[in-house]
C-alpha cells in the first residue's frame, strides 16, 4: 500500500489534519512543480517540504542559514523515526564523510545544507549522483537584496533547476513584500511556481507598544507577568544585550546574552541552554533567532526600534509558535529612528537602496504611532487584511486619545525654521520650554522669538510632537546632519495653517490582554500533580535523549493528556503531537504516570 500525504501526517507526525494551505503546497511537489510559499512562523512550514521528501524518490535537500535551525529540526525529525541528518562547519571531516556516505548508499530521507556549501563544486558533483526528491530553500528572503536579511551565498541557488532538472523546488519564508517575492522567484529561477500567501495573522500574539520613557522600568514591569517564562529580549547593541542581561539577573529571571561578538562556544552554550531549558530569558541582538525553532517563547520584547516593519514581525513571530497566547512588547524613542538613520548613512549601500531602507523606518516609525487597532495596518503592509479590529493590542485594548495639534506642529516648525535646520529634537524642545541650557546660550536661542512659547505642554508631549510630524512627513531627520531636524515641502501647510493635524496621546496605563486572560491554559488545583509528573516525565526522556523537552512533545500535548487522560496505546494515538514513532518510545512511560503507577 503506497503512503498518502494524510497517513503521514497523522502516523509520522501525529497530526490529525492539516492546516490552512499544507495538503495544496505538498500535492504541488509531489506533482513535480516548483512553488512558493509565504507562510507565518508557527504556520507549519516545514512539513510542506518534509512529507513530499517521505513520499518521492530520493533525498529531500533543505537549504538553510543557520547550523542551530538544522540541528534542531534534524533532530525533531529523528525522534520520529525519519532518517534526518546535516551538512556543515559544525562537523568534524570524518562526520561530514560518514553523512556523505549515507548519502551516497541512499540511507537518508532528508539532508540540511548551508547555502555556501551548496554552491561548490565538490558538493554539488556528490549531489548529481544521487537521486533527489525534493529541493526546498528555507528562509528564501535572504535571496533578496531589498528585503530585510540579505545573504551573498544565496544568489548562487539560481542555477539548482538547471543543475537538478525534474526536482521540484520549494522557496519558504515566513515575510515578504510584493517585490520581495518577485525577486525570489526571478533570483532563484523558479519555474512557472504556484505562489501560496498563507494569512499573516498570528491572532495568539498581543501586540502593545510603548513611548520608551524609563526603558529598564518598563521592560520590568512587563517581565512580571511573564515570570519563569521563555522569552526574547532584542537590543540594538551588543554592550546593551549584555548589561541589560546581567541586570535582569539582578531582578531575579535567569537572563543570557547572546550576539554576534561572543566567542563561539558561549554563544552556541548560551543558546543550547535556551532551546532546552525551561523559564530563560535571552537578551540579544539580531544575530539571534532566525529559524529558533522552540515552541514555547511566550514573550518577545523589543528595547529598540528594529530596522523595518519585516524585521519586528520575522523577530516577533518566534513567539507563540505553540498557538499558544504569547505577547510582542516594544518601546520606541525619536533617537531610535536617529540611530537607524545614522547607521544606513554611514553603511557602503548605494543611495537608491539607503532611501529604500530609510522608507521602511519611516513605514515602521508610523505603525507605532498608529490610532487604533495595530493589527489592522501590520497586516495591511504585506498585502493582507482584516475587516474587524483584533481585540488583541493596545490599540483596541487602551485606544489612544487624540488633540489638535495644529497650534503644536506650527510652533514646533518654526523652532526648526527658526534654530536653522541644525539641531535634533532634544535641543529644539529645549528651546520651546525655555531652558537657558549652555547648548542654547551658546548658540543665542534665548533671543528667538520662540524661545519658550511651549512652556503650556511638557516635554513628554514635545518629543511626541516631533516623532509624529516625522511619521507625517512634516519633518525629516537628517542622518547627514547626526539627527537635525530639517523641513519637508509639506512643512509649508502647517506653517501657513492650511494643514490641521491631529495628535495621538500616548496612553497612561499598561495593557493587559484580555484574550491572553481568556486563552491561557489553567491547570486546575486537583490536576497540579499530575501534570507535574508528565513535565517530570518529558524532563526525564529529554535528558536520556539528549533533547530540549518540547522535540518529546509540546505543552499542547500534555495539556490534552491531561484533558482527555488516554489509558491505551490506541488512546494515545488519538492526541495532538502523537504519532507511531512517539507512541512506540515514549507511550509507555506516559501511560504509567497517567494511570498513576509507581515509577519504575
Amino acid at each position: 500500500m503506497s503512503l498518502s500525504p494524510q497517513l503521514v501526517l497523522k502516523d509520522v507526525f501525529g497530526y490529525p489534519e492539516f492546516r490552512g494551505q499544507q495538503q495544496s503546497i505538498i500535492e504541488a511537489a509531489l506533482q513535480g512543480r516548483d512553488s512558493l510559499v509565504i507562510m507565518p512562523t508557527g504556520g507549519g512550514k516545514s512539513l510542506c517540504y518534509q512529507i513530499p521528501a517521505m513520499l518521492r524518490e530520493g533525498t529531500g535537500l533543505v537549504v538553510s542559514p543557520l547550523i542551530a535551525l538544522m540541528q534542531d529540526q534534524v533532530t525533531a525529525l529523528r525522534e520520529v523515526g525519519i532518517a534526518a541528518e546535516f551538512l556543515n562547519s559544525s562537523q568534524s571531516p570524518d562526520e561530514r564523510r560518514e553523512v556523505m556516505n549515507k548519502l551516497r548508499q541512499g540511507k537518508l530521507q532528508l539532508l540540511y545544507i548551508a547555502p555556501e556549501r551548496l554552491v561548490t563544486g565538490h558538493t554539488r558533483s556528490l549531489l548529481r549522483d544521487v537521486p533527489l526528491s525534493i529541493i526546498a530553500i528555507d528562509e528564501a528572503h535572504c535571496v533578496s537584496q531589498w528585503g530585510h536579511d540579505f545573504r551573498q551565498d544565496y544568489l548562487g541557488l539560481g542555477d539548482l533547476g538547471a543543475l537538478f532538472p525534474g526536482v521540484p523546488r520549494m522557496a519558504v519564508t515566513a515575510t515578504a513584500t510584493g517585490k520581495t517575492r518577485q525577486e525570489i522567484v526571478t533570483r532563484l529561477e523558479l519555474h512557472e511556481p504556484d505562489i501560496f500567501v498563507a494569512p499573516f495573522d498570528r491572532p495568539n500574539i498581543g501586540y502593545t507598544v510603548q513611548v520608551k520613557t524609563d526603558a529598564r522600568g518598563q521592560l520590568l514591569k512587563f517581565l512580571q507577568t511573564h515570570r519563569d517564562e521563555a522569552g526574547i529580549v532584542y537590543c540594538l547593541s551588543r554592550k546593551k544585550t549584555e548589561s541589560i542581561a546581567t541586570w535582569l539577573c539582578g531582578q531575579g529571571f535567569e537572563a543570557l546574552p547572546y550576539h554576534a561578538g561572543l566567542a563561539a562556544d558561549v554563544r552556541a552554550e548560551n543558546q543550547r541552554r535556551f532551546l532546552a531549558e525551561d523559564g530563560l530569558v535571552i537578551v540579544a541582538t539580531i544575530a539571534f533567532g532566525m529559524g529558533i525553532d522552540k515552541p514555547d517563547v511566550r514573550f518577545v520584547a523589543h528595547l529598540d526600534l528594529p530596522k523595518s516593519v519585516e524585521s519586528y514581525y520575522q523577530e516577533t513571530g518566534r513567539a507563540g509558535r505553540d498557538g499558544e497566547p504569547a505577547d510582542a512588547w516594544m518601546v520606541y524613542g525619536l533617537q531610535d529612528v536617529v540611530r537607524l538613520r545614522q547607521m544606513l548613512d554611514e553603511s557602503q549601500a548605494d543611495e537608491e537602496y539607503k532611501r529604500y531602507e530609510g522608507a521602511k523606518i519611516d513605514a515602521l516609525l508610523g505603525w507605532c504611532e498608529v490610532i487604533g487597532c495595530r493589527r489592522r495596518p501590520l497586516l495591511a503592509y504585506f498585502g493582507d487584511s482584516q475587516n474587524e479590529d483584533c481585540g488583541n493590542c493596545d490599540g483596541c485594548l487602551t485606544p489612544a486619545n487624540t488633540w489638535d495639534g495644529s497650534e503644536a506642529g506650527q510652533k514646533l516648525l518654526s523652532a526648526v525654521y527658526r534654530t536653522e535646520q541644525r539641531f535634533g529634537a532634544a535641543h529644539l524642545v529645549d528651546v520651546l520650554l525655555g531652558k537657558k541650557t549652555d547648548k542654547v546660550q551658546q548658540h543665542g536661542h534665548e533671543q528667538l522669538s520662540v524661545f519658550g512659547i511651549g512652556k503650556d505642554l511638557p516635554s513628554t508631549t514635545w518629543r511626541s510632537v516631533a516623532r509624529q510630524l516625522i511619521v507625517a512627513g512634516h519633518l525629516r531627520s537628517d542622518a547627514a546632519r547626526f539627527g537635525a531636524l530639517v523641513l519637508t515641502e509639506t512643512s509649508r501647510g502647517v506653517l501657513r495653517g492650511e494643514t490641521p493635524l491631529q495628535f495621538r496621546e500616548d496612553p497612561k496605563r499598561s495593557v493587559v490582554s484580555s484574550k491572553k486572560v481568556a486563552a491561557i491554559r489553567v491547570v486546575g488545583e486537583q490536576d497540579e500533580s499530575l501534570w507535574e509528573a508528565l513535565r517530570a516525565c518529558r524532563q526525564s526522556l529529554a535528558s536520556e535523549h539528549n533533547v530540549p523537552a518540547y522535540v518529546i512533545f509540546h505543552d499542547k500535548t500534555l495539556h490534552e493528556m491531561l484533558a482527555y487522560r488516554p489509558q491505551t496505546a490506541s488512546d494515545m494515538l488519538g492526541i495532538s503531537g502523537i504519532g507511531q514513532t512517539k507512541l512506540d518510545r515514549y507511550g509507555d512511560r506516559f501511560l504509567s504516570v497517567l494511570r498513576g503507577e509507581p515509577a519504575a
